[in-house]
């Protein structure tokens, strides 16, 4: 049967003057706006516990994190995960998420980073600019791919006889390559997998919940007013943000 357009605008999940976060990316565009519009099914309610800044700043970024190490990654206790990228907006997330589900978590950064990835909470913390991660005799249950251009087979080579590869961001011509030779190289016990992650509001709810309890913390390294939008993306697009950058919306 057809929903009227009267249909679409009932709300039953919320009330008027509820505090709601959610990721708009199913809903088309709009999010940069004094007003957006959204189906209920996309939100959840704000903890009071968190801030409106924390909260724009999780969504896609920690459910990425989140669906990498549990769904993909299969983390369990006692772990050994490598982060490839640990400094950016996925990157951050995952090291706290990692050392919560019980993870030994080993992030690989620039050297401006490395306190920063320490203060999250990794145990070990790579140089890139002068470690190579392969070449350590350190091999990996788990290695979350966030950024950094390190081929599949470099990768494959750091993981344990059981280990898992999950890539979840990078350059188009890396996630084409983990497209076309992942399931190749997973014939084996090791696997090479790829996450796109999946807006999901359960998960959301989960990470808001963590966040309000100061269990996991969103780095927001710089904020925008609405009228430098355009500098914000640019910035963002550049691909050296530490954390995430937040644009705030003034009344």
């Amino acid at each position: 049967m057809r929903q009227s357009r009267k249909d679409l605008f009932i709300v039953t999940l919320f009330q008027s003057g509820d505090e709601v976060a959610g990721d708009l990316s199913g809903c088309g565009f709009g999010g940069f706006a004094d007003f957006a519009l959204a189906t209920e099914k996309t939100l959840v309610k704000k903890p009071a516990g968190i801030s409106f800044e924390a909260a724009a700043a999780l969504p896609m970024a920690s459910m990425t994190s989140l669906q990498a190490l549990r769904n993909k990654g299969n983390i369990r206790e006692g772990q050994e995960v490598l982060i490839l990228g640990s400094s950016g907006g996925v990157g951050t997330v995952t090291i706290q998420l990692a050392k919560h589900l019980g993870g030994v978590v080993t992030a690989v950064c620039s050297t401006r980073n490395i306190e920063q990835s320490r203060l999250l909470g990794a145990d070990h913390v790579l140089d890139y600019t002068r470690e190579d991660f392969a070449a350590e005799n350190r091999k990996y249950d788990l290695i979350v791919a966030v950024n950094g251009n390190y081929s599949m087979l470099k990768c494959r080579k750091a993981l344990k006889p059981d280990g898992k590869y999950v890539m979840v961001g990078g350059a188009l011509s890396q996630i084409f390559q983990a497209i076309v030779i992942g399931k190749p190289l997973s014939l084996g016990r090791k696997k090479m997998l790829f996450l796109a992650a999946r807006t999901n509001t359960t998960d959301l709810a989960y990470l808001l919940n963590l966040a309000s309890d100061g269990i996991i913390k969103p780095v927001i390294e710089k904020y925008f007013t609405k009228e430098t939008t355009a500098e914000a993306m640019k910035y963002a697009a550049g691909g050296h943000a530490r954390g995430k950058v937040v644009i705030r919306w003034e009344p």
